[in-house]
This record gives structure tokens, C-alpha cells and sequence, in this order.
């Protein structure tokens, strides 16, 4: 399969992941206006280590469900059912945000910025069902393989994938705080559109296991 692929796989799997305004990137980008880029920078070295040691041991995980295909229906029908319920939450249930992003984010530790960034970016869990779910749906349409080599690929790849997410919202916050403010008010219908669409996969894929299609 060689290098390019997964490494390509994983920078965009990274770069669609992280992107929408979050704890880790935003958290970056205050760091940035307050104590400048150097810091920032810092930030996103303590949490990068986190996210490959993550995503690696999602991709680990992922190759033993890949070799189990009952638990690959299994694991597909679970998700099938929490995607439809958190899409339903999501667009008809949940209430926005009324704050905008400067006035909730506040940082107040005063920590090393490189050991702060690891430590919130391990209380992110989400990179790890994220890659488990992205790698086995990848492998399935054969455009990924559970090959060590393509697995550490994958990873380097989400890797510079975050980086390069994270040095847009430190070098360019300026410039997209109001893009920003802009989807942190809308982000419940980004996110009901977003599981809604994982959600169609899943029964797609679903229903052409069952039928043979």
C-alpha cells in the first residue's frame, strides 16, 4: 500500500477531526494572544505527543476488531444506535451556547504551556473511538491496511495532520475569531448534521452485511 496513503489518511482524518472549534485548538489559540506563539507552540507539542500515543492505540485496538468481523457488525450496530440518539439530541434537544468563545474561555493555570497541553489533551478521549471508527471503516473499503508500517504512517500522519490545525488557529486566531464565535453557536447542528451522516453510514454498511449486497 505504501507511505503516501495512510500518511495522506491520516493528515486529513486529523485535519477534519480536529478543526471545529474545541478544547485543545481554542485553548491553543488563547495561549497565543496571551503569552504569544512560542508558548502556544508548547501547547501543541505536550498535546501532539498525547494524540499520537492515542491514535496509536486506537489503531492497535482497531486491528483486533478488524480481525473479528462479528465484533466489526457488532461495534457498528452499537454505533448505528448512539449516532441516531445523538444526532436526534443534537438538532432537536440541545440548547446553544450563549456565550461567545472570548468570554468562556478562560486560562488560568500558569503551569508549564507543555505540560498543560498533554494534560488536557488526555482528558480528550474522543481521538480514540474517532480513529478506531475512521481506520476499520477505511480498511473495510480497502484503502487502509493493519500493517505496522501503515499503522505508524497513519499515526505520523495525524500527527502533522493536528499540527497543522492547531499552528492555523495560533498563527491566524485573529483572523477567525469570528468564524469561530460563528460555529461554537451553531456547533449543535454541525454536530447533529455530522452524526447524522455517520449515522447513515453505519446503516448502510449494516444492511449490506446482512444482505449481501
Amino acid at each position: 500500500m505504501g507511505f503516501i496513503l495512510p500518511l495522506f489518511l491520516g493528515f486529513i482524518t486529523a485535519a477534519i477531526g480536529i478543526s471545529p472549534p474545541g478544547l485543545i485548538n481554542m485553548t491553543a489559540a488563547k495561549i497565543s494572544v496571551q503569552d504569544g506563539k512560542i508558548r502556544a507552540m508548547l501547547f501543541a507539542a505536550g498535546a501532539l505527543i498525547i494524540i499520537f500515543f492515542q491514535t496509536l492505540l486506537a489503531l492497535i485496538f482497531a486491528r483486533y476488531i478488524d480481525s473479528h468481523q462479528e465484533v466489526v457488525i457488532l461495534l457498528r450496530e452499537i454505533g448505528f444506535g448512539i449516532f441516531s440518539v445523538l444526532t436526534l439530541y443534537f438538532l432537536f434537544l440541545a440548547k446553544g451556547p450563549k456565550k461567545s468563545v472570548k468570554d468562556t474561555l478562560k486560562i488560568k493555570s500558569k503551569k508549564s504551556r507543555f505540560f498543560l497541553g498533554m494534560l488536557i489533551s488526555a482528558i480528550n478521549f474522543f481521538p480514540i473511538p474517532y480513529y478506531v471508527f475512521v481506520s476499520v471503516s477505511l480498511a473495510s473499503f480497502g484503502y487502509f491496511s493493519f500493517q505496522i508500517s501503515s499503522i505508524y504512517t497513519f499515526v505520523i500522519g495525524v500527527v502533522f495532520g493536528s499540527f497543522a490545525v492547531f499552528y492555523a488557529y495560533i498563527a491566524f486566531f485573529k483572523k477567525i475569531e469570528s468564524k469561530t464565535d460563528f460555529l461554537i453557536q451553531n456547533m449543535n447542528a454541525i454536530i447533529g448534521s455530522v452524526t447524522g451522516l455517520v449515522s447513515i453510514f453505519s446503516l448502510y454498511n449494516i444492511v449490506r452485511y446482512y444482505f449481501k449486497l
